[in-house]
């Protein structure tokens, strides 16, 4: 049985701003990130401190690194989404005038 995508697609016209606001995201990322890995480098015992409901520090950033992963996510599938459209919108505009 021969495999073949189901949908032929062509040029990504939003393909510049989804690599663009890509590397913006996962810089932003990265650095949240790496505040979480400078905190355990520098001062670990900072992360057995109670901060937020009898949680410790660990366990609040850690679960903040996934809610803002899932945060940056959304923002990324919804930016682009909208620039699709819009890309779309404009591509059609030009062929009809």
């Amino acid at each position: 049985m021969l495999h073949e995508p189901a949908v032929t697609t062509g040029k990504d016209l939003a393909f510049p701003f989804k690599r663009k606001l890509g590397a913006r995201l996962f810089i932003a990322y990265a650095l949240f990130y790496a505040g979480f890995v400078a905190i355990n480098l520098a001062k670990p015992a900072l992360m057995e401190k109670t901060v937020f409901m009898g949680l410790n520090l660990a366990v609040v950033y850690g679960f903040g690194l996934i809610i803002v992963a899932l945060i940056l996510a959304l923002i990324y599938s919804r930016a682009c989404l909208k620039k699709e459209r819009e890309m779309k919108g404009a591509d059609a505009a030009g062929r009809n005038a």
